[in-house]
């Protein structure tokens, strides 16, 4: 693994929409190395209430006025003691952070492109859309090949208006169509998010390559949407981690495979290392009650 620990302060932190954040922070090391869809563990210094650091994923690099890269940003919603602690750190403040970490999205296969977002899910895919439509390279060491698409939309879904985080941000970005969706109707569609994704299955024209991320019910709802239209999708889990790199194993996706016997069969794997980003038919999802 090629993951680097470092200190990182602070470059700004504000509100994207109701209870949510973005942070920005010095860290170039990570900023350099790190491609859309991999995440980044982050801890507050010298504090073991909560002991563990937590994962984040790219919402993007930044750069300063000379075009040199200056920091990286991710998005939270504040749900428990940790993102409760992060809301209250100001411009200034040092975090300690590791990574990159995961395996990230597939570049641009070309055709058309539908990153589907739920909850907080949107944020892996503002710097996967600027890298698709050619505004920015990933990682800036050593950019990866990208075939142009023909189209890239985003389905983005939220409970209500006030949930929808960094939709000016995705605005921004030349050539990227934003589709929104809440359950109340306030923003965009009423109804489900993967209600606009299928839209676009149906319609006629290039290949349709579906990336997304969110809660595992609208994961699975794409999946099966996927599977019907024979698409293909990654997915990108949001499964709670402890170490972030392997060792512990708390993390692990059911996967399918197939033995030397030609049998089918699964085994585990581990969502930071191995993932968080799964090709939907490989995926095996745990029906909980």
């Amino acid at each position: 693994m090629s993951a680097v620990q470092q200190k990182a302060r602070v470059l700004l932190h504000e509100a994207m929409a109701k209870n949510t954040f973005r942070l920005r922070l010095d860290g170039v090391e990570l900023a350099t190395t790190i491609t859309p869809g991999q995440f980044f563990m982050v801890k507050i210094p010298g504090e073991n209430d909560p002991l563990l650091g937590r994962p984040f994923a790219l919402f993007d690099i930044c750069k300063d006025a000379e075009g040199r890269v200056a920091g990286l940003e991710f998005g939270y919603v504040v749900v428990g003691k940790m993102t409760g602690r992060l809301a209250q750190l100001q411009a200034g403040d040092e975090v300690e952070i590791w990574g990159p970490l995961g395996n990230g999205f597939p570049a641009s296969p070309g055709g058309r492109l539908v990153f589907v977002a739920g909850g907080i899910g949107q944020t892996p895919f503002l710097a996967l859309a600027r890298e698709a439509l050619g505004v920015q390279s990933y990682p800036q060491q050593n950019p990866r090949k990208v075939v142009q698409p023909s189209s890239v939309t985003l389905c983005y879904g939220a409970r209500n208006a006030e949930f929808l985080a960094g939709v000016e941000d995705f605005k921004s970005v030349p050539g990227l169509k934003v589709e929104l969706a809440t359950d109340d109707g306030s923003e965009g569609h009423r109804g489900y998010v993967t209600q606009l994704l299928e839209e676009h299955l149906k319609a006629p024209g290039e290949p349709v390559t579906i990336y997304a991320c969110g809660p595992e019910p609208m994961l699975k709802a794409v999946q099966k949407l996927a599977l019907s239209y024979n698409a293909t999708c990654w997915l990108s889990l949001e499964t709670p981690m402890a170490c972030g790199f392997g060792a512990c194993f708390s993390c692990v996706a059911k996967i399918r495979e197939t033995t030397p016997a030609g049998e089918e069969s699964w085994d585990y794997r581990r969502t930071c290392v191995e993932g968080p980003v799964f090709e939907a038919r490989e995926l095996i999802f745990e029906n909980h009650p």
